[in-house]
Formats: structure tokens, sequence, C-alpha cells
């Protein structure tokens, strides 16, 4: 049998919703949620539904209306033009294509994708283009 997932929590933000649903997390209901909420959320789970607080609910079809994650709640620590390089980076853009399309200088971009490598704890090209295309971001 399967273990199904609930997590409640205090946390409401699009960036902790979305990373215990891409988890595996089968509901997500906040603190102060009532009783009756909560054993709703967990009966639907152990049944193989997918279940969420009415405030989490509106937050995922509003996320999903939007057209998904901003890049910024998923990397918050990336500044806009480093998030710039990281979406070229995972478009296949080499070093001399970013700098011409930034307008910056090639030594510039190799800081940046320093910068980006550190902040995201990786080691290489390939894993940045992964980490990037795991949260949507390739394409845009």
């Amino acid at each position: 049998s399967s273990l199904s997932v609930v997590v409640l929590t205090m946390f409401e933000d699009d960036a902790s919703v979305f990373a215990a649903m891409r988890a595996g997390a089968r509901g997500y209901v906040l603190k102060g949620a009532d009783q009756d909420e909560i054993e709703r959320a967990v009966r639907a789970a152990a049944a193989g539904e997918a279940i969420f607080g009415p405030a989490i609910a509106d937050r995922v079809l509003l996320h999903f209306a939007q057209g998904g994650e901003h890049p910024r709640a998923t990397f918050p620590s990336l500044t806009q033009r480093e998030r710039e390089v990281l979406s070229l980076i995972a478009n296949g853009k080499g070093n001399a294509a970013i700098a011409h399309e930034l307008g910056i200088n090639l030594k510039t971009v190799r800081n940046h994708v320093s910068n980006v490598f550190t902040k995201l704890h990786v080691s290489d090209r390939a894993s940045a283009i992964v980490k990037a295309r795991e949260s949507g971001m390739a394409g845009e």
C-alpha cells in the first residue's frame, strides 16, 4: 500500500504549497483549520484523492489561472539578471550568445553563471538546466 501525506502547516505561501505538492503531498491544510476539515483531508488522502483547504485551493487555482509559477518565487535568491541568464542557459544558449542577447560583457556573463551555480547549489550547466526546467523556467 502507498503512503498518503497531508501537510498541516502555518505556511500558505506559493513556494511552500508547490514544494509540498512536488514532494507528493496529497493534501495541504492550514493550521487553524477546524477538526472536520482536517478529518476530511486525511480521509480524502487515504482514499487516493487530493484535497486542499479552501484558502490553499484558491491559491492553486489562481496559480494555474495566471499561467504557473513566477521564476522569482521559484528561485528567490537569484537577481533579475541571474534569472535571465538561467533562463537562457535552460534554453540552450552558450555564454557568448547570452552576452550578445543581454548586451553585456562575456566576463559579466561568466560571473552571473558562477553566481547562479552557487545559489542553486549546482556545479555545472546540465544540473542548472535540470533545476530550471523542473521549475518550469525553460521556454520563457
